[in-house]
């Protein structure tokens, strides 16, 4: 008995840091209507704050709990509403739910930076591990007292904060009808930012108070997780009900620990089911909630996407293998490795282009996809051992069906879902795998078959082998990735131009008016989950296979986000757009510190500015996530808008290609160093729709025939131009005007 009472508190203590979490992001939600993703993040970098201050300076604990809660955690949920949030109404649900991703990961890169992550960071409990009070032989610690009085005040304060005053009414109703508050004298944006600064507050809070509970260990990526596992007692009120997110966080907490302490020692899977025992029930509350709680109204949205015709796809794919052939001439063979495992990247990229772009499903875990795939391949997909190992085609092609039927899996149980509740599941899924698939090196034994998912926590996948066909090559592996990467782009395309595709946009515009119509959503739904799955499996395995090895890593939730950030980043509903997202998030990131960190190694003297830069250019990557608010449709749309403004120049675009040409050759030949030439190369690049916008923005003023000699005086020219629109003859000046013209 004494044993169950002190696992329930435990379980009451945990659950009331998922309250205090939990409460804040029903708060953000409840009064500016989007899901903070970025809310564990928050509390991971006021934690990290907090152990500075105390930690780190020696800072009473007080004054640091005073900077850290009641100054820099509100400036934190003011500031982001003020620079960010409130730029997202009348956006869709993709573009608010990647900014709050781009937020989580860009402090997340912001923590990693300042904090270096392999150093050991510990946070004690307030009055340290002995200050406890023993009821019945069961002992609490005053830190856990502490965290369920702190829960509880923060229920209480809500709950009357909506109910009994002016201010909460009003948060409410910033939500509903932004428009009739202002009419009634109340400003929505002033309110969202109180409500931002009052979440952001309550998220630094729980990490400070969640920390000690969990061991102390300070690490970024775990404190994220952490705080998101509150997401789950969130669901549980909807999102709109503090005593009810309240008690789901109770239960959430006590079901943890109680997992913890009954379930056998001798089941080695106990503890992968206890870290991912949030996410499952995350995933379980969304498909258990009925449908009309959790539908979210239409609005209308500022993302425009033009999708291409398939000829167009194909010349512009005949294009990219030409330019992937001609650039991979200029390198050597470790940089084209890196090179073919973007383009890998950029292939499950284009499941999100299908899902997300064209049928407007969410999904935040492809690479929980490829990893499916990965595990079938090196499984049943490899023969041979040692350096005579090679991956089969019908490995590949079991892999890739295989992961399809994953994804209808997936897609069961999230039919009835869209939008953020989609995306939640999608989440809770990728988080799932993770945890008890990824992380599973143990031994089974099925029908006397031993194996393991995940041998060592390393999977060795050899290149692809069919025929006269040999991945072993770097050349040939990224040509390879490369052409499948347009033949699927062209696939799409002439998909989204047929009468399915039309299916899908209609989904995605209104799920409503196309069931009046006759359309049979389920269906879609799980056609185009199975699809979009079996392209994210085949980009995962080859992904896989182009490393060489992959560990649990490779696939986890925060890559995933990264992936899908970009993706949007570039336009979620353009084919441009996945290769974009899929090289960054492939090997953008690895190009830029890697590049540095050469730098800084050459250069003693500048090592810390040039590790700094590559560092910067990390965070600035989420930063630009960010800013898909403003730029919803993403970087390739505007780029495209600026090329079309060139349609006319066609000297312009001569000069440019000449230049270009000229820019190769040099590389080619060695005058110029590959580094010059890409920072050329995307100059012309960026420079070019600059230029188309300047030459649309300032036409030629000319004086219509009216007003001529009236706003302007005569001159020849304008003689002359007259002279052609009204159908007369050129006259030829006289000498003797020329020689008065030219004295005046």
């Amino acid at each position: 008995m004494t044993s169950f009472l002190t696992f329930t508190i435990l379980g009451l203590v945990l659950g009331a840091v998922y309250a205090v979490a939990a409460s804040g992001l029903v708060l953000t939600y409840t009064t500016s209507g989007i899901f903070n993703f970025a809310h564990g993040a928050q509390a991971m970098l006021g934690t990290f704050l907090y152990w500075q201050l105390t930690y780190g300076w020696g800072w009473p604990a007080w004054l640091s709990l005073v900077v850290v809660v009641g100054l820099a955690g509100p400036a934190m949920g003011a500031l982001l509403h003020t620079l960010i949030m409130r730029g997202l109404r009348e956006t869709a649900d993709v573009t608010k739910i990647v900014v709050t991703v781009a937020i989580l990961l860009g402090m997340v890169y912001l923590s990693q930076w300042v904090w270096h992550p392999e150093e050991a960071r510990i946070m004690e409990m307030f009055f340290g591990a002995n200050a406890k009070i023993e009821f019945g032989g069961v002992v609490v610690r005053v830190h856990e007292i502490i965290c369920l009085v702190v829960a509880v005040a923060v229920a209480i304060g809500l709950r009357l904060l909506f109910t009994r005053t002016r201010a909460g009414v009003v948060m409410r109703g910033a939500v509903d009808d932004p428009d009739l508050l202002r009419l009634n004298g109340h400003d929505p944006d002033r309110i969202a930012m109180l409500s931002w600064a009052t979440g952001s507050t309550l998220a630094v809070l729980a990490g400070i108070l969640v920390t000690p509970i969990g061991g102390g260990a300070l690490e970024a990526n775990q404190l994220t997780l952490l705080v998101i596992d509150a997401f789950a007692a969130a669901m549980f009120g909807r999102l709109r009900s503090i005593p009810r997110t309240f008690a789901g966080a109770m239960v959430l907490g006590m079901t943890a620990t109680y997992v913890m302490a009954y379930f056998p020692t001798d089941w080695t899977w106990a503890g992968n089911f206890r870290v991912s025992l949030p996410m499952i029930i995350l995933f379980v509350v969304l498909i258990v909630l009925p449908q009309d709680r959790l539908r979210v109204a239409a609005v209308r949205t500022r993302e425009r996407y033009r999708p291409p015709t398939p000829r167009s796809a194909a010349v512009w794919g005949v294009a990219l293998v030409a330019a992937v052939f001609l650039l991979a001439l200029l390198l050597d063979d470790a940089s084209i490795t890196t090179f073919a495992l973007g383009m890998t990247f950029a292939i499950v990229a284009l499941s999100l282009t299908l899902l997300t772009g064209y049928a407007g499903e969410i999904n935040l875990a492809p690479l929980s996809f490829g990893a499916v795939a990965t595990i079938i391949g090196f499984h049943f997909g490899v023969t041979g051992s040692g350096s005579a190992s090679r991956l089969t085609l019908w490995g590949v092609l079991l892999a890739v069906l295989v992961t399809a039927v994953a994804g209808g899996l997936v897609a069961l149980p999230a039919l009835r879902l869209r939008g953020l509740y989609l995306a939640l599941a999608t989440m809770a899924f990728g988080v799932f795998l993770s945890n008890m698939v990824l992380r599973d090196t143990t031994e089974h034994t099925v029908l006397g078959v031993t194996f393991s998912i995940f041998p060592n926590g390393t999977l060795i996948v050899p290149p692809l082998r069919v025929g006269p066909l040999d991945l072993r090559d770097p050349r040939t592996s990224l040509m390879t990735a490369t052409v499948l990467f347009a033949l699927i782009g062209v696939g799409l395309a002439a998909l989204r131009a047929g009468g399915y595709g039309r299916r899908l946009a209609a989904m995605k515009d209104s799920p409503a008016a196309a069931a009046m119509l006759g359309q049979n959503l389920v269906k879609l739904k799980f056609g185009v989950f199975m699809l979009s799955a079996a392209i994210a499996g085949l980009g995962g395995l080859l992904m896989a296979s182009a490393a060489g090895s992959v560990s649990g890593d490779n696939f986890a939730i925060m890559a995933s986000l990264a992936l899908v950030m970009l993706t949007v980043v570039g336009g979620i509903g353009y084919i441009s757009g996945a290769l974009f997202g899929g090289l960054m998030s492939g090997v953008g990131f690895t190009i830029m510190v890697g590049t540095f960190n050469d730098l800084a190694t050459a250069h003693p003297s500048m090592e810390t500015i040039y590790k700094a830069i590559g560092q910067l250019l990390v965070v600035a990557t989420a930063l630009i996530g960010m800013g898909v608010g403003k730029n919803p449709s993403g970087t390739v749309h505007d780029i495209v808008e600026g090329y079309r403004a060139l349609r006319g120049a066609k000297g312009l675009l001569a000069g440019a290609a000449a230049v270009e040409t000229a820019l190769y050759v040099l590389a080619l030949t060695g005058v110029v160093g590959n580094w010059w030439f890409a920072i050329l190369t995307a100059c012309l690049v960026m420079a070019l729709p600059v230029a188309g916008r300047m030459r649309a923005a300032a036409p030629v003023r000319r004086t219509p025939p009216e007003l001529a000699g009236v706003d302007e005086p005569y001159t020849d020219e304008l003689r002359e131009r007259l002279d052609r629109e009204l159908g007369l003859p050129v006259r030829e000046r006289t000498a003797k005007e020329a020689s008065v013209h030219a004295v005046a």
